[in-house]
């Protein structure tokens, strides 16, 4: 447990997968490859008809990249395996025939903005707000910006990548249309999602297969694309900028 966990539950035809970390769910490699295992099964699963991805606890929904795995990256060929985590990821949501309901609870940075990006219908509370933090530690979000600038378009993605340190609030998310809807509190976000799922499992599969794959039309490069960022940030990492600023942000 103080690795990381991701679990996956069935239930009604629907696919729960959550994640978590004790570092405010930050995301190491194992929680990340587990991520993507998780994300499949539930894409084949029989009785799965539908996914809702969450993360647990009531506050941060996703710190990003583990900083602890991030300083003990010695070479590339370690930079790309760790950062190809996150192209798993979200090559996972892409190519899922079932549609995937996220659940945005609290602040989300990263690779977790990454994630919401790659769902396709998203939730959150008013306190989900979002930072795109890479460039600040002298890399950039070169692997999850395909998935948030195909949700949100490139110029609110170049907002978030260049104003590496500053937050952007849930409502501003959802008017570049990250987040579908956000409410007050947790116990409406819980409600709408549940019955979002719970009507989608009862739908016809092969109209949402279709209409999955209609959405993520023009994609199918990414499988290569990713890999290909994953070795930029790969190489970044290992720089003495990127060191240092790792080690500030870790001693904060």
């Amino acid at each position: 447990m103080e690795n990381g966990w991701v679990h996956l539950a069935v239930d009604h035809n629907i696919g729960t997968i959550e994640f978590g970390h004790p570092q405010s769910n930050s995301l190491p490699s194992a929680v990340l490859n587990l991520l993507a295992q998780k994300i499949t099964e539930a894409s084949h699963h029989p009785d799965v008809q539908v996914i809702v991805l969450k993360s647990s606890g009531e506050k941060t929904f996703c710190a990003g990249a583990s900083f602890d795995e991030l300083c003990n990256i010695q070479n590339e060929e370690e930079g790309l395996r760790f950062f190809s985590g996150f192209a798993k990821v979200i090559n996972a949501c892409r190519k899922s025939e079932k549609l995937i309901i996220g659940r945005v609870q609290g602040k989300t940075v990263g690779g977790g903005v990454g994630m919401a990006a790659a769902t396709d219908y998203c939730f959150a509370s008013n306190k989900a707000d979002v930072k795109l933090s890479e460039l600040a530690v002298g890399i950039g979000p070169f692997v999850v910006g395909p998935a948030v600038e195909r949700k949100i378009g490139l110029s609110a993605m170049s907002e978030l990548a260049i104003n590496a340190t500053e937050w952007r609030s849930a409502d501003w998310a959802k008017t570049k249309g990250l987040y579908t809807e956000i409410y007050e509190t947790m116990e409406e976000m819980d409600n709408a999602v549940d019955i979002l799922a719970h009507r989608l499992a009862a739908s016809n599969p092969d109209a949402m297969k279709a209409l999955k794959q209609i959405f993520w039309k023009g994609t199918d490069h990414w499988e290569q694309l990713l890999f290909e960022r994953a070795g930029i940030s790969g190489k970044l990492v290992l720089s003495a900028f990127t060191r240092n600023a790792i080690a500030s942000f870790k001693t904060k």
